[in-house]
């Protein structure tokens, strides 16, 4: 997925400014794809240029509201229709948390417990956000997007805990502890 794509599918929810895509991005898209105002601005200059959205209303201080054109669905459409083979798995915090036998089991408990911190914060943001929509105006796919980050944040928080555990474990005896549920042992 790229920035283009994430303005062209907002686009064609709703025309917008800059600062109303911005606000999306920092809200109801923020589980999804994240974008700064420098990359947001400049994508939208790249969309403009490429015919792929306009301009249909300039207003004070430069402010200029976007719409997508018929090249820009067509644009959207192939890209959401298009198959695509999945991103090779890349996680750095996975790579930390792969490696963290390097420092000492305080330390490493300590990285895992901050990872499931993350996951509780923005599993207590999404239901925050989740209780600001107004779903009747919200498409079904935004709610599958916003319970795909609730479920993810939720099993982040719940693995870490689990692994801090685990690596309690690791320092007091030999042998391994099982994952809760686990039938291994």
């Amino acid at each position: 997925m790229s920035l283009r794509h994430a303005v062209l599918g907002l686009l064609a929810e709703q025309p917008g400014s800059g600062y109303d895509l911005l606000k999306r991005f920092q809200t109801v898209m923020a589980n999804v794809w994240s974008a700064t105002q420098s990359q947001l601005y400049g994508e939208l200059g790249k969309l403009e240029k490429a015919a792929l959205i306009k301009v249909t209303e300039e207003g004070p201080r430069g402010r200029k509201e976007y719409e997508i054109t018929e090249a820009g669905r067509e644009e959207l459409r192939a890209w959401l229709l298009s198959p695509n083979d999945p991103p090779p798995p890349r996680s750095e915090s996975l790579l930390r948390v792969y490696f963290l036998d390097s420092v000492s089991p305080e330390q490493a408990r300590s990285y895992v417990a901050g990872m499931g911190e993350i996951g509780s914060r923005r599993l207590a943001h999404l239901e925050r956000l989740e209780e600001s929509v107004d779903w009747d105006l919200a498409s079904v796919y935004d709610r599958l997007a916003l319970e795909w980050g609730k479920r993810f944040s939720r099993m982040q928080a719940e693995w870490a805990e689990w692994s801090v555990a685990r690596i309690a474990g690791s320092t007091e005896t030999a042998g391994d502890a099982d994952a809760p549920g686990d039938d291994r042992g």
